[in-house]
């Protein structure tokens, strides 16, 4: 499960801003997720509530949403994008010759901070 070691790294950065922002708390956390990152979504939130205890995280509301995947389909010749990695074949010719070429694993995208103070 990979899910753990992604929410250590991801509270790691965001204790980070919260600490250069002078924030008293996390309030709130958006996460995008690459539809190709092998990501499950209940088990990143669940370990990010985990890894979270006992910080300026704890009890924040963690907002994830998945990304669409690029996709080059060597038969059409055409960029697609596909939202979920359950689909293998291309929506335009049904190929399942498609190369990923972004999917961006896992991104912070918003953090809502509390009892920011300005230095």
């Amino acid at each position: 499960m990979h899910e753990i070691t992604l929410s250590q790294r991801a509270l790691e950065l965001i204790e980070q801003q919260a600490r250069q922002h002078n924030a008293t708390r996390v309030t709130g956390v958006w996460l995008k997720v690459g539809a190709f990152s092998c990501v499950e979504t209940s088990a990143l939130t669940f370990c990010f509530e985990l890894v979270c205890r006992d910080t300026l995280a704890e009890g924040c509301a963690l907002h994830i949403e998945e990304q669409q995947a690029e996709c080059w389909c060597e038969a059409c010749q055409q960029y697609v994008t596909l939202l979920s990695s359950k689909v293998r074949s291309c929506p335009q010719c049904h190929s399942t010759g498609l190369r990923i070429v972004a999917d961006d694993g896992l991104q912070i995208q918003r953090l809502e901070l509390e009892g920011v103070s300005h230095v």
